[in-house]
């Protein structure tokens, strides 16, 4: 999507590199936040400290950044972006639970 949006709005470069380096910084904490997870599965001590630590700056985190995305990318999606294709993998229909 980004580099879509890119080739329609040079202008969003300064904005998407900023969208680029929040997921770059989640990345890593998602992974850590598994490993501790992994660790500690079946243990009497099922949300340690470190969990939540990891989870409260990833909460910080994705909170800005979604904050930040939906004012800026949402914003040039409604002055007439097209979604070029990018649409229907982004948001497109999500399988629900298997009855």
């Amino acid at each position: 999507m980004f580099a879509d949006l890119l080739r329609q709005r040079p202008d969003l470069s300064g904005t998407i590199a900023k969208l680029v380096e929040d997921h770059a910084m989640i990345a890593p904490i998602i992974a850590r936040v598994a490993e501790i997870a992994g660790h500690v599965a079946g243990s009497a001590d099922a949300a340690p400290e470190s969990i939540r630590r990891e989870l409260d700056g990833l909460t910080a985190i994705m909170e800005s950044h979604f904050a930040y995305e939906e004012r800026a990318i949402g914003a040039a999606l409604d002055d007439g972006v097209s979604p070029s294709g990018w649409a229907d993998r982004v948001f497109g229909p999500v399988a629900g639970p298997q009855r």
